[in-house]
């Protein structure tokens, strides 16, 4: 449970949106990022990819880098 996916989307090197697995949803932090996030937000198969990611990624290479995790 310590552990989180975040994908964090930049532009102009300002972060604009970040999907967070432990809200389970997109935030937006410009005007832009809003829209976005809810774009997002409204696919629930692109959601639930996302948090699978968690699971996939995350706690398979945990062990790797935080042997004694």
């Amino acid at each position: 449970k310590d552990i989180q996916f975040i994908r964090s989307n930049y532009y102009n090197k300002l972060e604009v949106a970040r999907f967070d697995s432990n809200v389970g949803k997109f935030v937006g932090y410009t005007e832009f990022g809003v829209k976005q996030a809810n774009y997002w937000n409204s696919n629930p198969s692109f959601i639930s990819g996302l948090k699978a990611q968690r699971e996939a990624y995350c706690l398979n290479h945990v062990t790797a880098f935080y042997p004694n995790a």
